[in-house]
């Protein structure tokens, strides 16, 4: 296995453990917290959310720029994930993503009119990969015996 495909594998990996993030579109820095589920196979997140948010009012007239913020110390990862957003009217994913959580926003379950199905087209990751949080402790305390500057893990960006 290349390194590309190890990063690759590990960014997934990590990715589909980690339950939400901070999404925004670049040309406005205000980012939201937003439950996304990962789809490697095609290289993109989906999010469900209410049309009547700023963020889908924004994307009526099309895709837009987008980022996404995630970091879970447990999990070993950080990572700033850029590609379109865009609106999606697929039923058939709407049915395969919808659960409890999801449930728990619209007053109607599944059938309400207001929910509204987000696609995240990754293009670029930039990701920071570590041992998690036991795995730092003992970084931390390694260099105070060695002298040694902490290994934090791996940093690499990735391009989908």
């Amino acid at each position: 296995m290349t390194d590309h495909d190890d990063h690759v594998e590990k960014f997934w990996s990590r990715l589909g453990g980690i339950n939400s993030g901070m999404l925004g579109l670049t040309e406005d820095a205000r980012l939201v917290p937003m439950s996304h589920y990962a789809e490697a196979e095609t290289g993109r997140l989906w999010f469900i959310t209410a049309k009547g948010t700023d963020l889908a009012r924004s994307l009526a007239a099309g895709g837009k720029d987008a980022v996404h913020v995630v970091g879970d110390e447990g999990k070993g990862l950080f990572a700033r994930i850029h590609g379109t957003l865009a609106l999606s009217d697929d039923r058939a994913k709407l049915d395969e993503l919808w659960n409890a959580v999801a449930a728990s926003w619209f007053e109607d379950g599944q059938q309400d009119e207001d929910i509204q199905l987000l696609r995240f087209d990754l293009a670029e990751a930039e990701v920071w990969a570590t041992g998690g949080s036991l795995s730092f402790i003992y970084q931390i305390a390694k260099s105070k015996v060695t002298g040694n500057k902490p290994d934090m893990g791996e940093h690499f960006t990735l391009s989908f």
